[in-house]
């Protein structure tokens, strides 16, 4: 069960400002290059979304990132046009049953999120960072780990450590769980954690392992 803190703590940066810098660089040039090299495949799965479900090829939702600043995070949609119609934000996505035929198939290969290459070059997100939140589901968490408001630190990330070995943050359980990680990474990230933990998303990708 996760303990629920009533203070903050300290957690300290482990990247200094020049490898922070250098993460920065690294982000821009690298979605750069995917944007360029995968407009083709951007192109044909934009066809294929129009084809057999109609309605807008994006799927835009604010999410609270850097600096506690909101942002719009960038997919390919894979929900039907009027998922969420209620106004309510709803904690998981994963139902087959309110996926899009080909959605589900862009979900499995994690191709939905291949739009957020732009977020990266925009400044918006990074490769590797905490999964950025809706305001919503922050405020739920503060209200049992204020030490969310560590997360607002770093860019939110592509991939992470707790999206790695955490699985789908749908519980409220998983989301602390998630906070707890994403904290130590934190105070333990470096150049060298950021290129290890890229390297296995792509090997847990091509290997078929749902994250």
């Amino acid at each position: 069960m996760i303990r629920e803190f009533a203070a903050e703590m300290e957690v300290r940066d482990g990247m200094n400002a020049a490898e922070r810098l250098v993460k920065r660089v690294f982000d821009i040039v690298v979605s750069l290059l995917g944007l360029v090299l995968l407009s083709p495949l951007f192109a044909v799965i934009s066809v294929m979304i129009l084809r057999r479900s109609g309605g807008p090829v994006f799927f835009s939702q604010e999410r609270i990132g850097y600096g506690g600043r909101p942002f719009h995070i960038l997919k390919f949609r894979t929900m039907p046009p009027d998922f969420e119609a209620d106004g309510v934000p709803r904690l998981s996505y994963r139902s087959d049953m309110e996926l899009e035929p080909f959605g589900r198939f862009l979900r499995e290969h994690h191709l939905d999120e291949l739009p957020q290459l732009w977020n990266i070059f925009v400044g918006d997100m990074s490769f590797v960072g905490p999964r950025p939140e809706r305001s919503y589901f922050i405020a739920q968490i503060m209200e049992r780990n204020p030490d969310y408001e560590h997360i607002y630190r770093m860019r939110p990330g592509l991939t992470s450590m707790a999206t790695l070995y955490n699985g789908y943050t749908d519980t409220m359980e998983k989301m602390l769980i998630r906070l707890q990680m994403d904290l130590e990474y934190l105070k333990k990230r470096s150049l060298w954690l950021d290129l290890k933990i890229m390297l296995t998303t792509a090997n847990f990708i091509l290997n078929g392992k749902k994250i």
